[in-house]
């Protein structure tokens, strides 16, 4: 049997994308402001088909429909911004479209990168996506590249790929990572899982500290090098196949 598409009212569907409240969204409509497939839609009780060419299709007061849900996106996170909502200062969402920041579901990070690190970041307003990444089922690899205070022991590579490496205030052990050497102080590591600070806490553990780190690939995903920071763009199919590549 085959899946169904699903549906919404036009007003609905347009004030859970972020164009206004409901009677503002009325208002547009029964303007002529949205156009279906050339027409005119001014019934804001009509039932549209939510599917992924329904941004082709229609446009709002002259400009194509915002993605509609199941948006993933990724994004270049520069350094200084928090992968947060609430908290003060530059926020990820700012660097979003102001009206994607109003819709529901709302969008949010897949993980997080700190203040201090940038890179590859994805961002998705689908529950089932989101998780499916992050779960620990699924050991989404992810690399960083890595700048050192001071020059590498030698050893590194050898404890991070054995597991076992306990990190300060943690019961269970690491699992194996993968580490190759760039130069005296720089550093590749991949790792298959996500703790708080991972990367930072695995080298303080060997007596190292992190000056610099850059995340460039999700799964098999890399991050584009003509992608600024700050930019984003979103995710084809094949991108979100890529990101499972690596652990399919």
């Amino acid at each position: 049997m085959s899946k169904s598409i699903p549906s919404a009212r036009l007003d609905r569907l347009l004030a859970n994308l972020g164009y206004g409240t409901r009677r503002e969204v009325q208002g547009l409509i029964h303007s002529g402001r949205v156009i279906l497939d050339g027409e005119a839609e001014t019934d804001p009780a009509q039932h549209v088909y939510v599917k992924a060419d329904l941004a082709t299709r229609m446009t709002v007061s002259g400009e194509p429909l915002d993605p509609p849900p199941g948006l993933a996106l990724m994004i270049h996170k520069p350094l200084g911004v928090t992968c947060s909502h609430k908290e003060t200062g530059a926020l990820i969402y700012s660097l979003l479209p102001e009206r994607w920041r109003r819709r529901d579901p709302v969008i949010s990070t897949v993980g997080r990168l700190d203040k201090e690190t940038s890179g590859l970041l994805l961002m998705t307003d689908d529950g089932a996506l989101l998780h499916r990444i992050i779960s620990p089922r699924h050991h989404v690899p992810k690399r960083y590249q890595v700048t050192l205070d001071r020059p590498l022991n030698g050893d590194e590579a050898a404890i991070f790929a054995a597991g076992g490496l306990m990190l300060e205030g943690e019961e269970k052990p690491l699992l194996p990572a993968e580490m190759e050497v760039v130069g005296p102080k720089q550093a590749t590591l991949t790792l298959h899982e996500g703790r708080y600070h991972q990367v930072r806490r695995m080298f303080a553990a060997v007596g190292n500290h992190v000056t610099a780190l850059h995340r460039d690939r999700i799964g098999l995903l890399d991050l584009p090098a003509d992608l600024e920071p700050g930019a984003y763009r979103l995710l084809t199919a094949a991108d979100i196949e890529q990101v499972f590549g690596a652990s399919a």
